[in-house]
């Protein structure tokens, strides 16, 4: 068995334009591969599994009872980029994450987008990502969504399509940095041969972004990783972001407000904290002002915070943006502040909360995927073709309970990438997440995090869900 076997059938395929003809970019590769024979591809995926697992290569899930840690399914067959392709991605999202923060700094300031109707504004203050108490708030350099992982798919035609943003707690990025390393030990000769773009230096420039927040008089500003501890499905990230920094991997535990700064508890006594790369979601980290219940969090943070004393990244009130009813109005928001016309389009989306909308999607619930507004993970949503009439029918209840919480879009033909399933070459459906660090500048890291459905026929890439990931490989001019 090896690639000349392998049909890409009726789909987008990121490796091959048809069966027996890889795409320029994936010659080296797949040719490599059929002169390894399958017995040696099977041993080093294997070899990638097993390194993955002794690196630690976790997250947690909660929802079974098949034990919490688990090791993040892994294909050796990487998915690759044209250089193209990456440079109309590279450009489409910093001008995404241009406009979308300053939607932010918008909607907590003068909030001239809702005066001018173009986005209507019982739906930003309906969004629960909106926050109240971040209203005036003046994030250090006016940045509001320092890191973003921004999730892409493409269509049947090869076409790109932004899925969802995510601008609160983005996650998975350590797994594009040790996917990178396994790679690299598997195929080092393709290394050797192909011009790929390095992934390496996301750690340091996640410093420097952070850094870029404390104030410019600090020779040595201290920054820290707040995680919500061990029991988090990222705290393998959490503490792996933490260690490759150089920085402070803290709970909320380790920090306390006193004389007027957050300060961290050590050894040594009380040290002041400049900035924190939070991983906490917003209604915990404040128990003062958010979550009264929160064990996780930081009395008295947003005073500091909103005094200017400490930085946070992201900062608070960036989870509105997540929210999938506001993701329909970032073309508009691109128009509105840039005046450009958006370079990347968003997959078509129905409302429900608009009347007309939603009665096309309850008529078409058999042929549309629906969401609800604030889950993620793969959580909360209907993938309608696959779903049964009763699932269905129990949708539509909710939709119409709550249409504000709900949005659809037609099912699309996800592109796929050849993977081992079964000891063969089989397509899978992926995804893309790039990630996006906003400091002095904008920058895009090369790749990004390909999350693959390795369950056969699914279209759901989650990890909780079943999904796995592949290496993502950008290759230069």
């Amino acid at each position: 068995m090896n690639f000349n076997d392998y049909n890409p059938g009726d789909f987008f395929d990121e490796l091959f334009v048809t069966q027996g003809e890889p795409r320029a970019e994936a010659i080296p590769l797949i040719n490599r591969i059929n002169s390894l024979g399958m017995s040696e591809v099977l041993r080093r995926q294997q070899a990638a599994q097993i390194a993955l697992f002794k690196l630690g290569v976790t997250f947690n899930v909660y929802s079974d009872n098949q034990g919490t840690e688990r090791i993040l399914p892994f294909d050796i067959i990487p998915r690759i980029v044209a250089a193209d392709d990456w440079d109309l991605l590279e450009k489409g999202l910093k001008q995404r994450i241009h406009a979308l923060n300053l939607f932010l700094s918008d909607i907590y300031s003068d909030q001239k987008i809702l005066t001018d109707g173009v986005i209507p504004a019982e739906i930003v203050f309906s969004a629960s990502g909106f926050l109240k108490p971040c209203m005036g708030l003046q994030p250090p350099k006016g940045i509001w969504c320092h890191i973003t992982g921004t999730d892409l798919v493409r269509d049947r035609d090869g076409q790109w399509y932004v899925l969802e943003d995510n601008l609160r707690c983005p996650s998975g990025v350590s797994y594009v940095l040790e996917n990178r390393r396994v790679m690299k030990s598997t195929f080092p000769l393709v290394f050797d041969t192909m011009k790929i773009q390095p992934v390496e230096e996301y750690p340091s420039q996640l410093l420097e972004t952070l850094l870029n927040l404390a104030p410019e008089h600090l020779t040595d500003p201290t920054v820290v990783v707040l995680s919500p501890g061990i029991y988090n499905s990222a705290y393998f990230e959490h503490s792996y972001l933490a260690q490759q920094m150089g920085v402070q991997l803290v709970e909320g535990r380790d920090l306390v407000v006193a004389d007027g700064f957050l300060q961290m508890r050590t050894t040594k006594g009380l040290q002041r904290v400049d900035v924190i790369y939070r991983r906490i979601d917003d209604d915990f980290i404040d128990p003062t002002v958010f979550r009264s219940d929160s064990m996780l969090g930081v009395p008295g943070l947003m005073d500091v915070y909103r005094a200017g004393r400490v930085a946070i990244a992201n900062a608070l009130g960036t989870g509105v943006a997540d929210d999938k009813v506001i993701y329909s109005y970032v073309p508009a928001m691109i128009r509105y502040y840039l005046n450009e016309d958006p370079i990347l389009a968003n997959v078509p989306t129905f409302l429900c909360w608009e009347p007309k909308q939603q009665e096309h999607v309850l008529a078409n619930l058999d042929q549309l995927v629906v969401k609800s507004a604030g889950e993620s993970g793969g959580y909360g949503m209907l993938v309608g073709p696959h779903a049964t009439q009763e699932e269905r029918d129990a949708f539509a209840e909710k939709i119409k309970a709550y249409p504000r919480n709900y949005i659809a879009q037609p099912t699309l033909c996800l592109s796929r990438v050849p993977a081992i399933i079964d000891n063969s070459f089989e397509g899978c459906h992926v995804d893309l997440r790039p990630y996006i660090l906003y400091g002095k500048q904008i920058f895009v890291n090369p790749g990004g995090l390909t999350r693959v459905a390795l369950r056969r026929g699914s279209l759901v890439v989650n990890s909780s869900q079943g999904g796995g990931s592949k290496d993502t490989w950008v290759v230069c001019k």
